[in-house]
């Protein structure tokens, strides 16, 4: 809904999603615009398609995304246990992108959502990628993508970024707290959340 809305105040987005089997099944006409080699140890490439109005970059990486279940959870509703390194991937490739690494486009501003997204803006920073302002909107704070620290050789930051200014969490890898944490702004999905997640109850 946000592509398009912004769509009608004449302000182009491009918006990258992963491969999953329901996406890959809607596309036709589809390009190849980027490849990746070494995606966090996966090959993957990134589709370009225009699908119901919107201008959708696809990470098609079937390592990671083309597999039964949800988004997030497998056949019997448990997490899938590479989900770390799923996001981690979209992440990063979502930062080249940002870095210019797309001929011929860069965007101007970076939009992540949820902990899903949240090393995008950490990725940028620490690569040194041009000063893109980046914005982290928190939908559910509930879910915040932690996973144990011994996953964080794997993500190919730099070793300060595991610090508290950086991706470390309580002693964890936070990938919402990531984004929090390097994105130049954080918004909610409603002035309501955005209360709501200040207090101690619900924050």
């Amino acid at each position: 809904a946000l592509p398009l809305a912004l769509a009608a105040r004449s302000v182009e987005t491009k918006s990258l999603i992963p491969g999953y089997p329901a996406v890959m099944a809607t596309l036709d006409e589809v390009s190849i615009v980027m490849h990746f080699e070494d995606l966090l140890g996966v090959r993957g490439d990134i589709l370009q398609a225009r699908v119901a109005g919107l201008d959708l970059l696809i990470l098609d990486a079937p390592a990671l995304f083309d597999r039964p279940g949800g988004p997030y959870v497998d056949q019997q509703g448990k997490d899938h246990p590479d989900n770390w390194h799923r996001f981690a991937a979209l992440s990063l490739a979502g930062a080249e992108i940002a870095g210019g690494k797309l001929p011929g486009w860069q965007p101007d501003l970076v939009h992540v959502h949820d902990w899903q997204t949240g090393l995008v803006p950490a990725y940028m920073r620490y690569a040194d990628t041009p000063a893109l302002p980046s914005v982290m909107t928190i939908h559910n704070i509930a879910f915040q993508g932690n996973f144990p620290a011994a996953i964080f050789p794997e993500l190919r930051l730099p070793p300060h970024a595991f610090g508290i200014e950086g991706v470390e969490y309580y002693g964890q890898v936070g990938y919402l707290k990531a984004g929090i944490q390097t994105a130049w702004a954080v918004s909610t999905v409603s002035p309501s959340y955005a209360e709501e997640i200040l207090t101690p109850e619900f924050g």
